[in-house]
């Protein structure tokens, strides 16, 4: 249980330190990225999961022996992980790789490389909900005694992994500068299938539409919430607490209307629109 109560600052940001080190974070600044590199970048509890697990899919042709065998931090390591320099394979194939980092940190070595780049969005009111209880679970980040606590501080930008305002703007100003696609996790829920494709197409992977199936099905939240591969039950629950909440919870689209009062969605809003404004972006509250 190394580092649980320690935070790392790399570049303004709190980071977990069980999870960072100063060593394995500079390394991910410096890191090679090479043609054929596939590169998942979320905000945390924006569909990471999601997005490794359909990525492992489309590149097996809808198999699912290593989505159901390996697990999914090994098929997708992250690049700033204590862990990463051991996880990643050479071989045949792409290298997928995830990141939370922001895009001041990567995008200077990514716009000298000829990598892909996937960068999952989710609406801000459900990441909010989401990542309260992640740390709920999770014994290497702050505790909240209330939601409304932790609301104000994700409103602030004052969390582990820094301002969901300044990531989302910050990786979607690059996106004319890299080879890059972004999505949104409500994109995948209205239409699974269509999204899946959009991202085959991205990455130059024509499917035949028997093996789309086999994706669209593995990758439905019923399917991924039992998997134990993606579903972190493997991780002990001396780091993961799963008694306090499951990694895989909901996966909807509107769970913050159970959340917030109506006044925390007013205040919220206001602040959205400002922190947002000059940036196009639009986001689904709900799928009502």
């Amino acid at each position: 249980m190394d580092r649980m109560s320690v935070t790392e600052i790399f570049n303004g940001i709190p980071l977990p330190g069980h999870l960072h080190t100063p060593e394995s974070l500079q390394y991910a600044q410096d890191f090679q990225f090479k043609e054929g590199d596939i590169l998942i970048v979320t905000y945390p509890k924006s569909g990471t999961t999601w997005m490794q697990e359909i990525l492992t899919l489309i590149y097996s042709q809808g198999d699912t022996e290593i989505a159901m065998t390996v697990p999914n931090w090994e098929r997708a390591p992250w690049l700033e992980h204590t862990y990463f320099k051991d996880t990643l394979k050479e071989g045949e194939g792409p290298r997928i790789l995830t990141t939370h980092l922001p895009s001041n940190v990567l995008a200077p070595a990514l716009q000298n490389s000829k990598a892909k780049v996937i960068y999952l969005a989710r609406n801000p009111k459900d990441v909010a909900v989401s990542f309260y209880y992640f740390h709920k679970m999770a014994k290497f980040l702050p505790d909240f005694n209330t939601f409304s606590e932790f609301l104000d501080r994700f409103l602030e930008g004052k969390v582990h992994y820094g301002s969901w305002f300044d990531h989302v703007k910050g990786w979607y100003r690059q996106r004319n500068n890299l080879d890059f696609l972004y999505i949104t996790y409500e994109d995948l829920k209205k239409d699974l299938r269509r999204s899946i494709k959009k991202v085959c197409r991205f990455l130059g992977c024509p499917m035949y539409s028997k093996e789309v199936d086999k994706v669209e099905h593995h990758c439905r939240f019923p399917e991924m919430s039992q998997n134990m591969m993606v579903n972190y039950m493997l991780i002990p629950n001396e780091i993961l607490d799963h008694d306090q909440s499951k990694f895989m919870r909901k996966g909807i689209v509107g769970d913050w209307r159970q959340h917030m009062t109506p006044e925390q969605s007013d205040a919220f809003d206001k602040i959205f629109q400002e922190k947002m404004s000059g940036c196009n972006l639009q986001f689904l509250w709900s799928l009502d």
